[in-house]
């Protein structure tokens, strides 16, 4: 026996005997029922189909859509256009690069949000900044950036 059990015991025995038996039936039904679904649980687990064995992350290619990396390049041509790292007030930004990096990332392998990898940061950080730089057309000068040849973008 449990401590708890043990305690509910002497409760019900310092009790009035009509308690002390309805704690009884009480304990009596409780175990039933508890022994009906742990069988129910196990028949249960035993309908499920066979787990598949997981495939080896390595070898699943990432679709890509034609952009590459954030290459140091791309990021000195990104630079100006971004927004101040260090806001006039209040908790400094994550790092711009890095945010840039992860809403690349996600658009180059069409997954969601939430299975970007731990590397970029918090999944929300980086969904409520591009949010934030595509309702103020950031994100489109950003693309634009990227798509244009370093050689097109200096002749400008």
């Amino acid at each position: 026996m449990t401590v708890p059990e043990i305690r509910r015991l002497l409760l019900a025995l310092a009790g009035p005997p009509e308690q002390f038996n309805f704690h009884l039936a009480w304990s009596f039904w409780r175990r039933q029922q508890q022994a009906v679904a742990k069988r129910a649980h196990i028949a249960r687990r035993a309908r499920r189909p066979a787990a598949l064995p997981p495939v080896p992350q390595a070898t699943l290619p990432l679709p890509s859509r034609g952009r590459p990396d954030l290459t140091d390049d791309d990021w000195h041509r990104l630079r100006p256009l971004l927004p101040p790292q260090q806001p006039p007030r209040g908790r400094p930004n994550h790092d711009h690069r890095q945010m840039v990096a992860a809403m690349l990332w996600v658009e180059r392998t069409g997954c969601s949000w939430r299975s970007l990898p731990a590397h970029f940061g918090a999944w929300h950080t980086v969904y409520c900044r591009f949010q934030r730089w595509r309702k103020a057309g950031l994100w489109a000068q950003i693309l634009a950036v990227l798509d244009t040849p370093h050689g097109q973008l200096m002749a400008a």
